[in-house]
């Protein structure tokens, strides 16, 4: 175990490197091809899966290489078919990740970071601070991990898992173009979701990218006051600087984002944030999605009812302003970020 930790990750190489590696261990220039063939576009995760390669060539490679794949701490399977998993990386750092069948196509929702320091009040994650970020590698196994245990192509990836995407950006950036990569996993740009709490430096860095990769701001209210009591970590990104940032990002890529809105039982389903809410989207180009609160188990905060949830979606359509609301997947088991990791640590010290 020890030995393995020191040897590289074989799929951290670039295309030429694995050529020079080909050629220094006399092997013929073809076999380069076929090494990257099995690491990118395969998604191979042993050297045993190499069939083509030579058992020779598969023994050298992992006498100085490795595949750093995470390992599967636990799974839960809802009734919906959404599958959670906690996935733990070589230095035993975990994260959560889920896998959303639907209709033939496979959505994968990921963590950039393990734990978070953002600390927002509706979110298990929150409670436990942050470890640390991801490496856009980490991000990526993720993915590819959730493809392999369901055995189908991965169609979409959301941002959405544990973490702030923007705190992280550079992984995350490098992640989205190696799951957009043609030669990879080679999802649509479109296909790939970011979802911020609202860090304004990232939302402008994001609108800079050339890929047409999808934004999402976790909003879940439009008064200033009662966004700094549920979102702490960005107080100081304030509701017109937001404003102004996301109308700079859709004049500068034509993209509309989407406001993720957590409707918390008398907290941000009152009339006054309903008006404010209006107020804030009507005359932009954006989607609000509408999300009834996960019910966690002992939380303060507790789901609006549902007939509040459908008044708002009416209210806001009546202005003009897209919305919809967000089917719950996984309410059976421990979908909301967080959620999965606290039980299990809760069940070990018990």
């Amino acid at each position: 175990m020890e030995r393995s930790h020191r040897l590289r990750d074989i799929r951290s190489l670039s295309e030429q490197e694995i050529a020079d590696l080909v050629k220094e261990l006399g092997q013929p220039a073809f076999r380069a091809k076929q090494i990257c063939e099995w690491l990118f576009a395969k998604q191979a995760g042993s050297f045993d899966e190499m069939t083509n390669i030579p058992k020779k060539l598969r023994e050298q490679l992992a006498e100085h290489f490795t595949f750093a794949t995470p390992t599967e701490a636990a799974k839960q399977v809802s009734h919906d078919g959404s599958r959670k998993y906690l996935l733990e990386f070589s230095d035993g750092t975990s994260v959560e990740t889920v896998g959303m069948p639907s209709r033939g196509k496979l959505s994968v929702c990921v963590s950039t970071q393990a734990g978070c320091a953002m600390g927002c009040a509706f979110c298990a994650t929150g409670m436990g601070g942050l470890k640390r970020s991801l490496t856009a590698r980490e991000i990526v196994d993720q993915v590819i991990h959730v493809a392999r245990d369901f055995d189908e192509r991965v169609t979409s990836v959301v941002f959405m898992g544990q973490g702030e995407p923007f705190v992280n950006m550079d992984a995350t950036i490098e992640a989205l173009r190696m799951l957009n990569d043609p030669n990879g996993m080679a999802i649509g740009a479109r296909h790939l979701t970011v979802s911020t709490c609202g860090v304004i430096p990232g939302i402008k860095r994001f609108a800079e990218l050339p890929e047409q990769f999808t934004l999402a701001i976790s909003l879940h209210s439009a008064i200033q006051s009662t966004r700094n009591k549920l979102m702490p970590g960005v107080k100081k990104y304030t509701l017109p600087r937001l404003h102004e940032a996301i109308q700079a990002y859709v004049e500068k890529t034509g993209r509309r984002p989407t406001y993720e809105f957590a409707m918390i039982d008398g907290v941000n389903d009152t009339n006054p944030e309903m008006e404010a809410l209006i107020d804030f989207c009507q005359g932009t180009l954006c989607h609000v999605n509408l999300i009834p609160l996960n019910d966690t188990p002992n939380a303060l905060l507790k789901p609006s009812p549902m007939k509040k949830v459908e008044t708002l979606q009416k209210r806001l359509q009546m202005h003009g302003v897209e919305a919809t609301i967000r089917n719950s997947r996984g309410s059976d088991i421990d979908a909301a970020c967080g959620q999965l990791q606290q039980r299990l640590s809760a069940q070990q010290k018990a």
